[in-house]
């Protein structure tokens, strides 16, 4: 048996944010991250909202990209002593992300962090509290998934939490926020949502309730994702709901260790002054996973149907695979990403040496990939990578050189 979850209620299109007038509650703690939600005067407008619904309104606010455990257990305190019985988690992936699991803090106090990493291992949530989720950026679509991620710095590592329980009650995917974001993060939330529907689609969880939403989020970035990130804010609106797209995919077809590779590098050289941003590793790391796992005979079949609905020719698998993984190398050019950790500069922008040591990133590889092995994205991958394959295909991650086992 398998199970398709995902929000009760999704409301979409321009000025759907006003539908936060109309939940039922006496309490509403709004958690929130930075100031682009307060500049552009969504929080304002979502505390209005939640105020004419008739309830009292607490902000949370502050929450770091890349969230960490100290900003969740801060939040779940706020929780408790403020006993919302509404969460409203209002910006990009890191706010709610953090909003999700200090919700399983604020309904359980005595579990710890460990605990809520335990996969699909989390008891009953909405004892104390519903969530709603609105998106303001076009990639992470944790608006409508059963997963968050929580950056624990001690470690260097991200942790995937996954479980249907914090798959949100509500969600808000207003393209009027997402008009808001720089260009950059137009570039690195659209490939998080090709990666996330390229990895549903090819995920050994994948089914027929799934497909259609990778496949068709699939054709959508590759139509609006350039056209987006060059200020077209028409593609920029039909983003906002194929990222959405991609995430109802992979919240129940799961994904692959693109991701857990994006999870176990991402803040594995932070001691080095910058973080490789996820969406950006997701971008880097897609064309050499996809070279990888189509040693797989049912996933290259699987790309090769990606490829066909994005009309790039070949007359084999093998020739598909190969223009799959040339168009998505293109999209990064277009997007100015780069091609490997390598060239990856504390900008996050291409340059001739990147920010990461060749002789640092030599010395920790053994260890991330063995953190990436044990990631809960892997499990789900067509192929599984023994502890020799993974640290070879991040040396090509960081090299960009070819995959050729």
């Amino acid at each position: 048996m398998a199970r398709f979850t995902l929000p009760r209620d999704i409301y979409h299109g321009k000025g759907s944010l006003e539908e936060l007038k109309n939940l039922k509650g006496t309490r509403a703690m709004i958690c929130v991250g930075g100031g682009s939600m307060k500049r552009f005067g969504f929080l304002d407008r979502a505390k209005g909202y939640l105020e004419a619904a008739g309830m009292a309104v607490e902000i949370f606010e502050g929450i770091e990209p890349d969230p960490s455990v100290e900003t969740v257990m801060k939040g779940a305190d706020a929780m408790l002593k403020f006993e919302p019985d509404w969460i409203v988690a209002i910006g990009g992936g890191s706010p709610i992300d953090a909003a999700k699991a200090m919700w399983i803090k604020y309904e359980y106090p005595d579990c710890t962090f460990e605990d809520m990493c335990k996969v699909f291992g989390i008891p009953e949530l909405r004892k104390k509290a519903h969530f709603c989720a609105v998106s303001s950026t076009s990639g992470t679509a944790t608006e409508v998934t059963a997963f968050s991620i929580i950056t624990n710095y001690e470690k260097g590592t991200k942790y995937p939490i996954a479980d249907f329980e914090i798959t949100p009650d509500v969600a808000i995917v207003d393209p009027e926020l997402a008009e808001t974001m720089p260009k950059k993060l137009v570039a690195h939330t659209g490939m998080d949502a090709m990666t996330h529907a390229v990895e549903a689609y090819v995920s050994t969880a994948n089914c027929d309730f799934t497909d259609p939403l990778a496949i068709h989020a699939i054709e959508m970035i590759q139509k609006d994702l350039v056209a987006s990130y060059n200020e077209d804010m028409a593609a920029r609106d039909r983003m906002h709901n194929a990222q959405c797209l991609a995430g109802m995919a992979f919240s129940n077809a799961l994904l692959g260790i693109v991701h857990s590779m994006a999870h176990k590098t991402g803040a594995a050289f932070a001691d080095y002054g910058a973080h490789i941003i996820h969406g950006a590793a997701n971008a880097m790391y897609l064309p050499k996973v996809i070279a990888f796992n189509a040693k797989d005979e049912t996933a290259k079949k699987r790309y090769g149907v990606i490829a066909d609905y994005m009309h790039l020719g070949g007359s084999s698998d093998d020739e598909k695979v190969k223009l799959l993984i040339g168009y998505l190398r293109k999209m990064n050019d277009d997007l100015n990403i780069p091609h490997c950790i390598g060239k990856y500069g504390k900008d996050s922008y291409p340059t001739e040496q990147g920010f990461v040591p060749e002789e640092v990133f030599l010395e920790r590889l053994p260890g991330i990939a063995e953190r990436a092995i044990g990631d809960a994205c892997t499990g789900s991958n067509p192929r599984q990578p023994s502890q020799e394959e993974m640290e070879k295909l991040l040396k090509c991650c960081y090299y960009d050189t070819e995959v050729d086992f």
